[in-house]
């Protein structure tokens, strides 16, 4: 079916019971499940010419109908933005963000991006993936530095997409966080939804949520502060900052989720930490022409080496962590989970 105009789809007696968003992505495969919910709250997409959530579970019989649009024109405009590339290809780009660009336009961020930089390095980056989000599969918070991923072809766009949906794309991540570890790697497997209270936040206690599983090693132990590399299994908003404050080990800098910790460490040069010690390390991915496997690093940048620096003083650093190796490695993996 084609990516945009009108269509219907009358549920047959095999697709009853399937969720709303997932039987019209099932069906116009070239419109994301983001776009479809979207469309379905903004009543652009109908059951029987009722307004339904995107979790509806359709019946037999059940006629939907809607109209997918054409995506609209970028809104922001190139801007001639040093970004530094660390694979590019016909197919795709893959950028080392630097901390504290913003992805994509937002308000308050209407220049300066990610995206105004993408849309001068990649003319043909127009109109793929839909408004002001040009080629993009993922994304990275304002202050967390790190790999990112964009395709170049709305076909290189859907397979990659398709793989973040499967969790066959491997993120991993470097973070400082507060605290010593009390075991050498664990998992924390707790939901993450929109917080109760402040709904820029999230939250690991939250009416609606959705399963997040983060998995973390030691790579390194200090007087006060742990170096963890960091897998996720999930994607969610802020899930590596929600779920290492949930275990009170919230990661350095972190304004949001770490503000009852104390104050952050200094680095060599005598700075404070300003933004959260989180860097998207690596990434990895079958690459949507060639059906390689491709895995690309990006290098720890300057503020979060000078940081660990630091740290690694024989006062506090490397004896530290020595001493307490032996101790950890007694202890079995620490895994996190919700009440059973």
């Amino acid at each position: 079916m084609s990516y945009q105009g009108h269509f219907s789809i009358e549920v047959d007696a095999n697709s009853s019971g399937t969720r709303l968003d997932c039987i019209i992505t099932a069906e116009i495969s070239e419109c994301s499940r983001s776009v479809v919910s979207m469309l379905i709250r903004d009543g652009q997409i109908r059951v029987q010419g009722e307004i339904k959530k995107p979790g509806y579970r359709v019946k037999s019989g059940d006629m939907i109908t809607g109209c997918i649009p054409a995506p609209e024109a970028i809104s922001c405009e190139p801007e001639p933005i040093a970004i530094r590339v660390l694979y590019e290809d016909d197919a795709l780009v893959v950028i080392d963000k630097p901390a504290g660009m913003v992805v994509h336009p937002a308000p308050g961020h209407r220049s300066g991006t990610l995206v105004n930089a993408l849309l001068f390095h990649c003319p043909h980056l127009d109109g793929i993936g839909g408004k002001i989000r040009p080629g993009i599969v993922h994304r990275l918070d304002k202050d967390t530095s790190g790999v990112l991923l964009v395709a170049k072809t709305a076909a290189a766009q859907l397979h990659l997409s398709n793989q973040f949906k499967e969790r066959s794309l491997q993120k991993k991540y470097l973070a400082l966080v507060s605290g010593k570890m009390s075991t050498l790697s664990g998992i924390i497997d707790l939901p993450i939804g929109r917080h109760l209270v402040d709904r820029k936040k999230m939250s690991v206690q939250s009416k609606k949520s959705r399963d997040a599983k983060t998995l973390w090693r030691v790579k390194e132990l200090f007087d006060k502060v742990s170096f963890l590399e960091i897998e996720i299994k999930t994607g969610r908003t802020h899930q590596i900052r929600v779920h290492c404050a949930a275990i009170h080990h919230p990661v350095v800098g972190d304004n949001m989720y770490g503000r009852q910790k104390p104050a952050v460490p200094v680095s060599q040069t005598g700075e404070r930490v300003t933004r959260q010690m989180l860097h998207a390390w690596q990434i990895s991915f079958t690459h949507p022409e060639t059906g390689r496997r491709i895995q690309i690093e990006s290098p720890i940048p300057e503020d979060m080496t000078q940081l660990i620096d630091s740290l690694r003083k024989p006062s506090i650093g490397n004896a530290s962590f020595l001493n307490s190796y032996d101790s950890l490695s007694k202890h079995k993996a620490d895994v996190i989970c919700p009440d059973r």
